[in-house]
C-alpha cells in the first residue's frame, strides 16, 4: 500500500491541482493544530499521500475559513470546537502548487468524543508527544510544531 500510493502521490497531487486550477484562481486550505491536555498533537495518515499531517483540507466556495477547519476536522477526527481556535498563520504551500495557500489554526479548545474509524481518506490518526512524532510526520507540520511549542521563528512558506 505504501509503494502503490509513493509511485501514485505525483501524479495524483498533479491532476487535482491541474483540476483546481481552472475550477478556481487560487486554493486556499484550513489546517488545525489540535492539542489536547498534555500537549499532544493531534496528526492523520492521508490514503493517497505519505507521512502524517495536521489534519485540514481545502476551503470550499462560499465557505469560511472557521466553517472549514470546523467541517475538516469533524470529518477527519471527530473533533469538535467548543471554543474559537486562534490563528497561527498564514502560509504559501509552493510545494503543490504557485497558487495554493494555507491558514494554521491552533485549537486547544474541543472534544472528541470517540475516535474516528479509519476510512478511504484517513487510514491512520492520532494524539502524539511533541518529542514522539512519528518518523514519516511531514516537514510542514514539524516546522508549524517547532514554530508553536518552541518558539522557532514563523516562515511564510508552508
Amino acid at each position: 500500500m505504501d509503494e502503490w500510493r509513493r509511485k501514485l502521490e505525483p501524479l495524483l497531487r498533479r491532476l487535482f491541482h491541474l483540476y483546481f486550477r481552472f475550477a478556481r484562481g487560487a486554493t486556499l486550505g484550513a489546517v488545525g493544530m489540535v492539542i489536547d491536555g498534555s500537549d499532544r498533537v493531534f496528526l492523520v495518515k492521508h490514503s493517497y499521500v505519505s507521512g502524517w499531517h495536521l489534519p485540514g483540507g481545502g476551503v470550499e466556495t462560499g465557505e469560511t475559513l472557521l466553517t472549514a477547519l470546523t467541517r475538516e476536522l469533524e470529518e477527519e477526527g471527530n473533533i469538535v470546537l467548543t471554543g474559537t481556535p486562534t490563528l497561527h498563520g498564514m502560509f504559501h504551500n509552493r510545494r503543490v502548487s504557485r497558487r495554493d495557500h494555507v491558514a494554521l489554526y491552533i485549537v486547544r479548545d474541543f472534544r472528541q468524543d470517540t475516535p474516528p474509524t479509519p476510512n478511504r481518506e484517513i487510514v491512520a490518526h492520532g494524539f502524539f508527544p511533541i518529542d514522539a512524532l512519528p518518523s514519516d510526520t511531514t516537514r510542514a507540520a514539524r516546522a508549524r510544531i517547532a514554530e508553536v511549542f518552541a518558539g522557532a521563528p514563523v516562515s511564510e512558506l508552508w
